[in-house]
Order: structure tokens, then C-alpha cells, then sequence
């Protein structure tokens, strides 16, 4: 069940950001003992690897956090983010953690089971965050934004680290997540319904 909830943990936060979970993973993998990820997914630790996921991670970082060009960058990211998502369910919860000694035991021979999983996954939040994002924008008239990024991408670090070292918190990250994504979406279609009777906007 932890390797399940570690998997899940990475693959949401690569649904907010693709690069942190993969980059928390190969770190730690290179200069500590908290997590051993098998042979077939030892290139995360690789210096090469980790050096270009750096520099995606930094472009990544200043284009979400500009209007118009975090809107164009989600829809890029709807094929990226997934991506890193089944990548990260897939080495995270085949990985040794502080928590997990026998990763292999949980999905048996159905490796290809977390690699989808870990898509689905990502893909519905990264879903949220993109129709979410033009809420916040509307809102603030586009000052929002960067500060919108940064909570997600520090909701990305956190994830990551949690679903390594303790992946029971997961859960609560996933609620806090679930509840954050509701409010906005709701906010989005009181904000619509005013506009659509013509009633004068009353500040939330």
C-alpha cells in the first residue's frame, strides 16, 4: 500500500510541476540513502540527467509565472506533465524508501500498472491547475499568478518529499489539493453567473 501512495504522491506532484518529483527522486537517489530506485530507473540519479532537468525546471519556473505565458505553457504541459507522472509513479513505487524495503511485491509483473496510473493521475491534476490558473488571473488582473506558481510549485516540493518519506501524508496532501481546486472552480462560476445577469460584482 505505501508503494501505491508513493507513486501517487510523485505523479500528482508532477501534475503541478513535471520536473520537481523527478529531480526530488534522482537527488536523493545520488546523495542520500532515503531512496534506492531499481536498475532500470537508476538514469534518474545520472549527473546528465539531473543537469537537464535543472534547466527545464528553471523554464519551467519563470514561464508560469507570467499571464498569457503560463496559459500557453499548461497547454504544453498537458503532454509533459503526464509524462513525468507515469515516470514518477513508475520509479517511486518500485523504489526502496525509508519506508518501503519490498517495492516489487505490490504490483508483482504488472509493471506497465503504475507507469498508468501514474498518467491518469497527473493528468487530472494538471487538468485542475490549468482551468484553475485563468481564475486567478481574472481575479487579480494577472498579479495572481506568480503567486499562484510558487504555492504550486512548493506544493510540488512537499508532495515529492512526503511521498518518499512519509507517504501516509500523501492523502492529506491529495484533500488540501481536492478542497484548493473546488473553491477555485466554484469561485470561477459564481464569478460567470454575475457576469451572465448582469448583477454588479460583489468582491469575494
Amino acid at each position: 500500500m505505501l508503494e501505491a501512495l508513493t507513486g501517487t504522491g510523485l505523479a500528482a506532484s508532477a501534475g503541478l510541476n513535471a520536473y520537481i518529483p523527478l529531480i526530488t527522486m534522482g537527488v536523493l537517489a545520488r546523495y542520500t540513502d532515503t531512496i534506492d530506485p531499481p536498475t532500470g530507473w537508476s538514469w534518474l540519479s545520472n549527473g546528465w540527467t539531473l543537469a537537464i532537468l535543472a534547466l527545464l525546471l528553471a523554464i519551467e519556473v519563470v514561464a508560469d509565472k507570467v499571464p498569457v505565458v503560463d496559459h500557453v505553457n499548461d497547454v504544453v504541459q498537458t503532454v509533459v506533465r503526464p509524462t513525468a507522472g507515469g515516470l514518477a509513479f513508475g520509479a517511486g513505487s518500485s523504489s526502496e524508501t525509508v519506508t518501503v524495503s519490498d517495492p516489487g511485491s505490490f504490483f508483482g509483473s504488472h509493471q506497465w500498472v503504475p507507469i498508468a496510473a501514474g498518467v491518469v493521475i497527473a493528468l487530472v491534476v494538471h487538468g485542475v491547475k490549468a482551468s484553475t490558473r485563468p481564475v486567478v488571473n481574472a481575479t487579480t488582473a494577472g498579479f495572481g499568478a506568480p503567486v499562484a506558481s510558487t504555492a504550486e510549485d512548493i506544493g510540488s516540493v512537499v508532495m515529492s518529499v512526503l511521498a518518499i518519506l512519509l507517504p501516509v501524508l500523501v492523502l492529506l496532501g491529495l484533500v488540501l489539493m481536492v478542497v484548493a481546486g473546488v473553491w477555485l472552480v466554484r469561485r470561477r462560476r459564481r464569478r460567470r453567473a454575475f457576469a451572465a445577469s448582469g448583477a454588479p460584482r460583489l468582491s469575494d
